[in-house]
C-alpha cells in the first residue's frame, strides 16, 4: 500500500520522536483544524495521554472571540499550568505534519515562556 505524503510526513516526524523517547520526557502531540487547536502530553512507554488542552474546553470557548493565533497561546499556557501540577517540565514536541510557523510556533514559545524544556 503506497501511502500518501502527508502520512509520509506525518509518520517521519512521529517516530523521530518516538524513537528518543525515555520514561522521564513525554511526547506533546499538536493538533490544528481550520477554526481549533488542541494538544495532548503523551507517555509512549505506556501508551497513555498524561493531559490534554483544546480550543473547545468549555473555559477557553467561553472567553471573548479573539484571533486563532491568541486562542492557540491560550490553549498552550492552559496546558503549560496543568503540566506544572503534574510536574512535567520536559517534553518532546511532535508537530506532526504542521510547519513550524504561525499558530503551532506561537503555541510552542508560549509553552516555553511558561516553564516547558524541548
Amino acid at each position: 500500500m503506497k501511502l500518501k505524503a502527508i502520512d509520509r510526513k506525518k509518520f517521519r516526524v512521529r517516530n523521530k520522536a518516538k524513537k528518543v523517547s525515555s520514561p522521564d520526557r513525554f511526547r506533546l502531540s499538536i493538533s490544528r483544524s481550520s477554526k481549533n487547536i488542541s494538544a495532548q502530553i503523551i507517555d509512549d512507554v505506556k501508551n497513555v495521554t498524561l493531559l490534554s488542552s483544546s480550543s473547545i474546553d468549555k473555559e477557553i470557548r467561553d472567553m471573548n472571540k479573539v484571533n486563532k493565533t491568541d486562542v492557540s497561546k491560550i490553549v498552550a499556557e492552559n496546558l503549560a499550568k496543568k503540566a506544572l501540577v503534574k510536574k512535567i517540565t520536559k517534553i518532546y514536541f511532535d508537530r506532526s505534519v504542521y510547519k513550524y510557523h504561525g499558530r503551532v510556533k506561537a503555541f510552542a514559545e508560549t509553552l516555553r515562556k511558561n516553564g516547558m524544556e524541548f
